[in-house]
This record gives C-alpha cells, structure tokens and sequence, in this order.
C-alpha cells in the first residue's frame, strides 16, 4: 500500500464539480481583480474567525509583512519570532527593515515559550509574532500579558491554523491582528498563492488595503509607497468553496490524529502534547524520535511518504548569517529529530491503520 503524505490530487477530483462552477463564475463576470469574490471571500472567512476585517493579499508572507507595515514597524525595530518556524515569519520582519529576534519553542508543544518571548524583550523590541505552529495555537494569554506590560504589538501567523482555537477563541482573533496563508497544502488552500490579513482594527484595516493596491485609495492616486499584493478573484472564488468543506476535513484530521495519538503510544517516540485549552486542527501530526532518519527510511520502504519541518532552522540558514552563531538548542533539536507523518482528510482508514503498523514494526525492530 502506498500512503501519500498529502493528496491534492483526491480534494481536488472530490470537488472538481464545485470548483469548476467557481471558475466559470469568474470568467463569466469578466471581473478578475478586487472584485465581488474577493469581496464575498473577506466577509466570510471573516466571519469564520470571528473577526471584523478580512483583507485578501498574495501570500502569506505579504500578510505578515502588510500587517507589521501597517504598524509602523520598521527600520530600528526588533521582532521577536520563534526560532522552530518556516523561514518566511523571519522574512517579513527583514522585508520591512527590522530585526527578527528568536525565541525558543516549549519541547512539548513546539510553539513559543512565554518566558522565552519575555526574556528576549528589549528597549528596540516592537512586536511579537507567534506562529501557531502545525495547526495548535501558541499559549496566547500570557504572551498578550507581556506585550500589554511592555506596550508591544502582537500578531499571530496563523498561517498553518484555519479553524483552530484558543480556550474557544478562533485562531485570528487572539491579537492586534493575524496573517494567514492560503498555500496549496494548508487546511484551506487556494489553487495557486494568497494570502490574508486578520484585524479587528477598521484603522489598521483601511492601512493593509491601500499598501496591497499600490499605495492607492483611489485609482491613479498613490498616498503611500505600497506594493502589488492582492487575492485574485479565481482564488477568491474557489476558496469560498473550498472554506465550505473546511469544518469537515477539520474533523477528519482530528480523527486521524486521535488515532496515531492511541495507536502509537507505546512506539519510541515523543508524540505531540495538546493542553487542555488547545483545540487544533492538525495541519501536520509531527513525532520527534533521535532515530529520526532510520525511521523515515523504514517507513520509505513500507511505501509511506513523510516530511520533515523543519530540517533547517532559520536561524541556521545561508540568508541569515548574522544569526548563525546562536545557542538556539531546542530548535536545533527539534530540526533534527522531528518527523511529519502523513495528515490528510483524504487519508482512509486503511491508509492510517498501514502508517501505524509500519511505525510499530520498526519499533520492534529497534
């Protein structure tokens, strides 16, 4: 049996129908920018985290630096950001001038530590990103406490979390603001690159829409040096569809996660901890075991595809030399010990029950 480690290739044949209605909805109007769909697309993913404003953008990471942009932060400034991420939270805060500053994650959660995020405050801090990493939210609470005794902006990249909550609070609506990715492989993916911002703030709003449209309010006239980042209408309309089906595929991931957490239990590996006020949505299922490598390669040989997230930390990347030299130990740990077993609502039963099966025969193997 060959259990691939995320299948496009099904969702999309699942609702080709759906999204070839959506399509030709698009082409009909002849409307592909800043139009109905997106429109239509803000106020309900809106809605569905629970917050005011929604703002289309192209990526993740425009979202992230839109957002920062949007604050006023820049040159001078620092940003603390968690060291366990994907590079591109890194990249946003360099993209507007200021400084990424890391902080460690918790071993158990693999988010950020609050007492890591507050010893790394200084008199140029200006922000603090958690990232709520593989679909579980970071403990947001004390990290809001501390940014409220040191006058701080807080923004959460909540770009692996669609769905996810905090103590019953949706994941983008726990700060000053959110941004969200919409990559092919999220839990709500385009067809192609987007991205949003997530506020309740109608100031910061007005802000994030004029820079995404080149700086303008108003056509040919240019208050603000801004950039060309906007949702298209096509991803607009086939995210409308796929958002839908997101509560459901939502609930299947954490069937197949409940699963593995059961099932592999007994197996040597350090599986993950979700505390009582978390309630993810499981992007990634990720294990951590110091026989990483022989044990993707066991499971390679069992025709099971894993990942790994990840494998280089950005503090450890060419891009980031200046930052190479420091003692970052738990996510250089975690860089080189955790494993992605496959996560997919379109996962069967069957397709689980072999992922398990060839992970406890290399246990007894071991």
């Amino acid at each position: 049996m060959k259990v691939p480690f995320l299948n496009l290739k099904a969702l999309g044949q699942d609702l080709k129908p759906e999204l070839a209605g959506a399509f030709q909805r698009v082409l009909d109007s002849g409307w592909f920018i800043l139009g109905s769909e997106l429109e239509a697309f803000e106020a309900e993913f809106a809605a569905y985290c629970d917050v005011p404003h929604c703002i289309g953008v192209g990526t993740g990471l425009d979202a992230i630096h839109l957002l920062l942009s949007a604050y006023g932060i820049g040159p001078g400034d620092e940003v603390i950001v968690p060291s366990n991420t994907f590079v591109a939270t890194f990249l946003a805060v360099t993209r507007c001038g200021a400084i990424p500053v890391p902080a460690e994650p918790r071993e158990d959660t693999f988010n950020i530590d609050p007492a890591a995020v507050e010893a790394a405050i200084t008199p140029r801090t200006a922000a603090i990103i958690p990232v709520h990493l593989y679909g579980q939210t970071a403990d947001m609470d004390p990290i809001n406490a501390i940014a409220r005794k040191h006058g701080l902006i807080v923004i959460e990249d909540a770009a692996q979390a669609h769905g996810a909550r905090y103590r019953g609070r949706a994941a983008g609506s726990l700060a000053h603001g959110a941004a969200t990715s919409f990559y092919p492989v999220k839990n709500l993916g385009a067809l192609g690159d987007g991205g949003a911002v997530l506020t309740g703030d109608a100031a910061i709003a007005g802000k994030v829409r004029q820079l995404r449209n080149y700086g303008s309010q108003a056509k040919y006239r240019h208050e603000k040096l801004g950039y060309n980042s906007r949702l298209d209408e096509l991803q607009a309309a086939l995210l409308r569809t796929k958002l839908r089906r997101l509560d459901d595929w939502n609930r299947r991931r954490n069937t197949i996660a409940d699963r593995y957490s059961k099932e592999l239990r007994d197996c040597d590996l350090n599986l993950p901890h979700v505390p009582a006020w978390a309630s993810p949505v499981w992007h990634l299922y990720v294990v951590c075991t110091t026989d990483r490598d022989g044990l993707q390669r066991h499971l390679e040989s069992r025709d099971v595809e894993t990942m790994i997230h990840y494998p280089i930390p950005p503090h450890r990347q060419e891009c980031y030399a200046e930052l190479n030299q420091m003692s970052l130990p738990v996510a250089d740990k975690l860089s080189a010990e955790v494993l992605s077993l496959p996560m997919s609502p379109y996962l069967s039963d069957e397709e689980v029950g072999h992922v398990i099966r060839s992970i406890k025969d290399h246990s007894r193997a071991d």
